[in-house]
Protein backbone atom coordinates (compact mmCIF):
# COMPACT_ATOMS: atom_id res chain seq x y z
CA UNK A 1 0.00 0.00 0.00
CA UNK A 2 1.48 2.89 -0.88
CA UNK A 3 1.58 6.03 1.34
CA UNK A 4 1.10 8.92 -1.11
CA UNK A 5 -2.63 9.06 -2.40
CA UNK A 6 -2.99 11.12 -5.81
CA UNK A 7 -5.47 13.85 -4.76
CA UNK A 8 -5.55 15.17 -8.74
CA UNK A 9 -3.39 16.04 -11.63
CA UNK A 10 -2.86 19.39 -13.33
CA UNK A 11 -4.19 19.00 -17.01
CA UNK A 12 -4.53 23.03 -18.47
CA UNK A 13 -3.19 26.48 -18.32
CA UNK A 14 -6.08 28.88 -17.62
CA UNK A 15 -5.59 32.06 -18.02
CA UNK A 16 -2.37 34.56 -18.08
CA UNK A 17 -1.79 34.56 -14.50
CA UNK A 18 -0.85 31.75 -13.43
CA UNK A 19 -3.89 29.16 -12.69
CA UNK A 20 -4.07 26.13 -13.97
CA UNK A 21 -6.85 23.20 -14.28
CA UNK A 22 -7.30 20.33 -12.08
CA UNK A 23 -8.96 17.21 -12.61
CA UNK A 24 -10.30 16.10 -9.12
CA UNK A 25 -9.99 12.40 -8.05
CA UNK A 26 -11.39 13.48 -4.85
CA UNK A 27 -15.29 12.15 -3.81
CA UNK A 28 -16.01 16.34 -3.60
CA UNK A 29 -13.70 17.89 -6.14
CA UNK A 30 -13.19 20.66 -3.92
CA UNK A 31 -11.43 19.13 -1.92
CA UNK A 32 -8.09 18.48 -3.74
CA UNK A 33 -7.88 22.31 -1.80
CA UNK A 34 -8.80 21.36 1.44
CA UNK A 35 -5.66 19.10 2.76
CA UNK A 36 -3.26 22.20 2.53
CA UNK A 37 0.16 21.73 0.85
CA UNK A 38 0.37 18.82 -1.90
CA UNK A 39 3.49 17.14 -3.15
CA UNK A 40 4.61 15.97 -6.50
CA UNK A 41 4.70 12.47 -6.75
CA UNK A 42 9.00 11.83 -5.50
CA UNK A 43 8.35 14.83 -3.06
CA UNK A 44 10.77 17.61 -4.97
CA UNK A 45 8.25 20.03 -5.34
CA UNK A 46 5.40 21.37 -2.79
CA UNK A 47 2.20 23.22 -3.95
CA UNK A 48 -0.25 25.34 -1.87
CA UNK A 49 -3.99 25.63 -3.89
CA UNK A 50 -6.55 28.07 -3.79
CA UNK A 51 -9.89 26.93 -5.54
CA UNK A 52 -10.96 29.67 -7.80
CA UNK A 53 -13.77 28.55 -9.22
CA UNK A 54 -15.06 25.39 -12.26
CA UNK A 55 -14.04 25.06 -15.79
CA UNK A 56 -16.54 22.54 -16.66
CA UNK A 57 -16.09 19.38 -14.58
CA UNK A 58 -12.40 20.84 -14.07
CA UNK A 59 -11.17 22.83 -10.60
CA UNK A 60 -9.57 26.61 -11.53
CA UNK A 61 -6.45 26.52 -9.31
CA UNK A 62 -4.14 29.07 -7.93
CA UNK A 63 -1.03 27.60 -6.89
CA UNK A 64 0.98 30.04 -4.56
CA UNK A 65 4.00 31.50 -6.17
CA UNK A 66 2.97 30.09 -9.90
CA UNK A 67 1.67 33.40 -11.45
CA UNK A 68 2.28 33.36 -15.31
CA UNK A 69 0.99 31.29 -18.38
CA UNK A 70 4.36 30.11 -18.87
CA UNK A 71 5.01 28.74 -15.37
CA UNK A 72 1.38 26.96 -15.12
CA UNK A 73 1.76 25.09 -18.38
CA UNK A 74 5.30 23.95 -17.15
CA UNK A 75 3.01 21.86 -14.38
CA UNK A 76 0.96 20.31 -16.90
CA UNK A 77 1.06 16.48 -16.32
CA UNK A 78 1.98 16.78 -12.76
CA UNK A 79 -0.21 15.02 -10.29
CA UNK A 80 -0.85 16.10 -7.19
CA UNK A 81 -0.17 13.87 -3.66
CA UNK A 82 -1.27 13.99 0.10
CA UNK A 83 0.13 11.25 2.62
CA UNK A 84 -2.15 8.56 3.47
CA UNK A 85 -1.49 9.69 7.08
CA UNK A 86 -3.38 12.71 6.40
CA UNK A 87 -6.79 11.90 5.10
CA UNK A 88 -9.86 11.20 7.25
CA UNK A 89 -9.84 7.22 8.58
CA UNK A 90 -11.57 5.58 5.99
CA UNK A 91 -15.59 3.68 7.03
CA UNK A 92 -15.50 -0.37 7.36
CA UNK A 93 -15.28 -1.93 3.71
CA UNK A 94 -14.02 1.12 2.30
CA UNK A 95 -10.78 1.95 0.02
CA UNK A 96 -8.96 4.23 -2.00
CA UNK A 97 -8.78 3.44 -5.43
CA UNK A 98 -4.63 3.08 -5.75
CA UNK A 99 -5.29 0.69 -3.00
CA UNK A 100 -6.47 -1.63 -5.38
CA UNK A 101 -3.17 -1.51 -7.83
CA UNK A 102 -1.06 -5.09 -7.06
CA UNK A 103 -4.00 -6.57 -6.03
CA UNK A 104 -4.70 -10.43 -7.33
CA UNK A 105 -7.75 -11.11 -9.67
CA UNK A 106 -9.40 -14.13 -8.72
CA UNK A 107 -11.92 -16.15 -11.43
CA UNK A 108 -14.87 -15.38 -9.28
CA UNK A 109 -16.52 -19.26 -10.24
CA UNK A 110 -13.42 -20.99 -9.46
CA UNK A 111 -11.28 -18.93 -6.90
CA UNK A 112 -8.07 -19.47 -9.24
CA UNK A 113 -6.08 -16.44 -9.42
CA UNK A 114 -5.89 -15.23 -13.15
CA UNK A 115 -4.50 -12.52 -13.38
CA UNK A 116 -3.15 -9.05 -11.14
CA UNK A 117 -4.74 -5.49 -11.30
CA UNK A 118 -1.52 -3.25 -12.82
CA UNK A 119 -3.56 0.15 -12.82
CA UNK A 120 -7.02 2.24 -12.31
CA UNK A 121 -7.95 4.79 -14.67
CA UNK A 122 -10.86 7.34 -15.39
CA UNK A 123 -11.38 8.54 -18.26
CA UNK A 124 -14.61 9.88 -17.62
CA UNK A 125 -16.91 7.56 -17.81
CA UNK A 126 -16.34 5.62 -14.92
CA UNK A 127 -13.53 3.82 -13.17
CA UNK A 128 -11.48 1.75 -15.23
CA UNK A 129 -9.17 -1.67 -13.78
CA UNK A 130 -5.85 -2.63 -16.16
CA UNK A 131 -5.48 -6.37 -15.31
CA UNK A 132 -2.57 -8.48 -17.06
CA UNK A 133 -3.77 -11.81 -16.81
CA UNK A 134 -1.73 -14.44 -16.59
CA UNK A 135 -2.31 -16.30 -19.60
CA UNK A 136 -2.04 -13.05 -21.98
CA UNK A 137 0.96 -10.89 -22.90
CA UNK A 138 -0.87 -8.03 -22.95
CA UNK A 139 -2.87 -6.31 -20.54
CA UNK A 140 -6.82 -6.04 -20.70
CA UNK A 141 -8.97 -3.23 -19.42
CA UNK A 142 -11.82 -3.79 -17.64
CA UNK A 143 -14.84 -1.83 -15.97
CA UNK A 144 -14.83 -1.27 -12.45
CA UNK A 145 -18.43 -2.04 -11.16
CA UNK A 146 -20.30 -5.01 -9.98
CA UNK A 147 -21.93 -7.02 -13.11
CA UNK A 148 -17.59 -7.17 -13.81
CA UNK A 149 -15.96 -7.42 -10.77
CA UNK A 150 -18.59 -8.14 -7.96
CA UNK A 151 -16.17 -8.67 -4.62
CA UNK A 152 -13.24 -6.30 -3.68
CA UNK A 153 -11.17 -7.27 -0.76
CA UNK A 154 -8.27 -5.33 -0.34
CA UNK A 155 -7.93 -6.54 3.42
CA UNK A 156 -6.95 -9.84 2.03
CA UNK A 157 -5.43 -8.73 -1.49
CA UNK A 158 -7.91 -9.74 -3.88
CA UNK A 159 -10.64 -9.05 -6.08
CA UNK A 160 -12.88 -11.06 -8.08
CA UNK A 161 -14.05 -10.98 -11.56
CA UNK A 162 -16.52 -12.84 -13.65
CA UNK A 163 -15.39 -15.88 -16.25
CA UNK A 164 -12.92 -15.21 -18.84
CA UNK A 165 -14.96 -18.50 -19.94
CA UNK A 166 -17.68 -16.29 -21.63
CA UNK A 167 -17.14 -12.42 -22.88
CA UNK A 168 -17.20 -9.93 -20.45
CA UNK A 169 -20.36 -8.26 -22.14
CA UNK A 170 -22.11 -11.83 -22.01
CA UNK A 171 -21.74 -11.74 -18.24
CA UNK A 172 -22.58 -8.29 -17.42
CA UNK A 173 -25.61 -8.78 -19.48
CA UNK A 174 -26.28 -11.75 -17.48
CA UNK A 175 -25.43 -10.60 -14.01
CA UNK A 176 -28.24 -7.65 -15.13
CA UNK A 177 -31.09 -10.11 -16.22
Amino acid sequence: MSDLICLGKIVAAHGIKGEVKVKSFTSNPKDVCAYGKLSNKDKTRFFDLTFKGFAKELLRVKIKDIDTRNDSESLIGTELFISRDRLPDLEKDTFYLTDLEGLKVLDNKTDTQIGKIVGVYNFGAGDILEIKFDDAKQTEMLPFNDAYVPLVDVKNGFIKVTSKTMTYQQEADDAQS
